[in-house]
């Protein structure tokens, strides 16, 4: 009788877990009616872009946040959008500028053209800003940068921050140097690792609690949490979170194969598979080749445009850097070891990648990927305690 009770038991818990499993991830954003007392009966700007999307029940396709929000009441009066404009048709570091959006008729206002932070004169006559964009755990994914100075500008005028929260793909492990301030861009403005294992929910509240916006200042900030999803749940993003990052595979191989942008390897843009090979004409030793090409919609001037381009083919990855939980250094090892003329490998835009020197020096010293890893492995401890503070998800 005991031992039926506990297979009874098991069974149930088994069911549980499945029943679990197969619930949707919902974004922070479903639950806006929650929160119905930071924004009714006031003026709301949205930082958002093409990621800002919500499926609900029997639509066949996935609503805009913005045309989500305001059938839910939210009077949304304008729109703040990151690097790739608010469409996300923009081109890897083209400068946007304001317009109006022709579907809702909303000024915009570019934070990757003139200005990266909301002047005091943008934020007149809002009461609340709603931050609503994907995120894929990396540090020099530039969106976590507009976060910053969305959070900035709302402590220095006063204005309450909603940040709806949305899955990270790249949640499930942390890696690589913590950034060094001497290497402080657009591109990395906080002392974490280049994988830092986070939900852009969870990384707001690090930003402010932490006291990284300076001058004392604090951010009167609220996240809204996404349901049904937990840190090892990699999740496939409902749309393209940049132009480059057609599905799950590219996703997951960013982080390791965007090192490779501060070289002078190509990292798979100007084909179908961005950020899922890699090569260039001086690595003729290599098995697999491609030639990049100028790509409407997704690189127009990509490194080695119409040569061919010897390298590695990364798209079965997937599984080998989900299983591994850490960056695959040794397509960047392989590729400097293969490359003949050394001494031009690297640009000076890879420190800014890497959040620090020590890193290409170690690759230029010969170093091993053991040895390297041991660099950061205080950093990183010292982090993931600071990290600790801020998670919300199991």
């Amino acid at each position: 009788m005991q031992k039926r009770t506990l297979y009874s038991l098991i069974f149930a818990a088994t069911l549980a877990l499945r029943v679990a499993a197969a619930e949707p991830v919902l974004p922070g954003i479903t639950d806006i009616r929650k929160y119905a007392d930071t924004w009714e009966d006031k003026k709301v700007a949205v930082v958002a872009n093409h990621t800002s999307v919500i499926y609900t029940e029997g639509a066949p396709h996935p609503e805009h946040t913005v045309d989500f929000l305001r059938r839910q009441g939210v009077q949304v009066v304008k729109i703040f959008a990151p690097e790739h404009g608010f469409r996300g048709t923009a081109d890897a570091g083209e400068q946007v500028g304001d317009y109006t959006d022709k579907a809702t008729g909303l000024p915009v206002v570019s934070l990757y053209g003139n200005k990266k932070k909301p002047a005091k004169a943008d934020l007149n006559g809002v009461d609340v800003v709603l931050f609503d964009i994907q995120d894929v755990g990396v540090r020099f994914f530039t969106y976590l940068s507009t976060l910053h100075y969305i959070l900035e500008a709302c402590a220095e005028n006063g204005i309450p921050a909603l940040v709806a929260d949305r899955p990270n793909p790249n949640a499930f492990y942390t890696d690589g140097p913590v950034l060094e301030p001497e290497f402080t861009s657009f591109i990395g403005l906080h002392p974490v690792p280049l994988v830092y294992g986070m939900t852009i929910g969870e990384y707001a509240r690090m930003i402010n609690g932490e006291g990284w916006l300076g001058n004392n200042l604090s951010c009167d900030l609220t996240v809204l949490p996404c349901r049904n999803w937990h840190r090892d749940r990699v999740t496939e993003l409902p749309v393209r979170p940049s132009p480059n990052l057609p599905d799950k595979v590219s996703v997951l191989l960013y982080p390791s194969v965007c090192l490779f942008e501060g070289t002078v390897v190509n990292e798979g843009r100007g084909t179908e598979t961005p950020f899922q090979v890699f090569g260039h004409p001086e690595l003729k030793n290599m098995p697999y080749t491609y030639v990049p090409r100028s790509i409407e919609g997704m690189s127009r001037s990509p490194k080695c445009i119409g040569q061919t381009c010897y390298g590695r083919d990364l798209t079965g990855c997937f599984d080998e850097v989900k299983n591994g939980k850490k960056l695959r250094l040794d397509w960047l090892l392989e590729a400097y070891k293969n490359y003949r003329g050394k001494a031009s490998f690297f640009t000076p835009f890879f420190e800014k990648l890497a959040g620090t020197e020590t890193l290409r020096k170690a690759i230029l010293a010969g170093k091993s990927e053991e040895e390297i890893r041991k660099n950061w492995e205080e950093g990183l401890r010292r982090f993931e305690h600071i990290r600790t503070r801020y998670l919300i998800y199991k």
